[in-house]
């Protein structure tokens, strides 16, 4: 059920899409991801989980934020990451257009 007070993000274009593809390209991005698919963590439970260095997970996080597919919140000295869930979707829309107009068949060739 869609939240009443939530506001359409306008469609996802090419360019845009292109970006987010790219960041999750990378298989370290990728299991990053899967990761936060369970909900929002604390970058060291990251670090143990996905056994990287910090620094190297940095990088990575810095790549998915930037692609503005993860958010960031500091508590204390600690950050936590969590997805964001209309990137995801706006990717799953774009995605799904590219679906439908796969089906349409080609016109008949002269």
């Amino acid at each position: 059920m869609a939240d009443p007070g939530a506001v359409a993000s306008p469609p996802l274009q090419s360019e845009q899409a292109r970006a987010l593809l790219r960041a999750l390209a990378e298989p370290l991005r990728l299991q990053v991801i899967e990761a936060l698919g369970s909900g929002e963590r604390c970058v060291c439970d990251l670090t143990t989980d996905l056994d990287l260095a910090q620094s190297k997970l940095s990088f990575h996080l810095k790549v998915l934020k930037e692609a503005g597919l993860i958010r960031a919140r500091q508590e204390g000295r600690w950050i936590y990451y969590r997805l964001d869930p209309a990137a995801l979707t706006a990717l799953q829309d774009w995605l799904g257009q590219l679906a439908a107009g796969c089906r349409t068949p080609a016109p008949p060739c002269c």
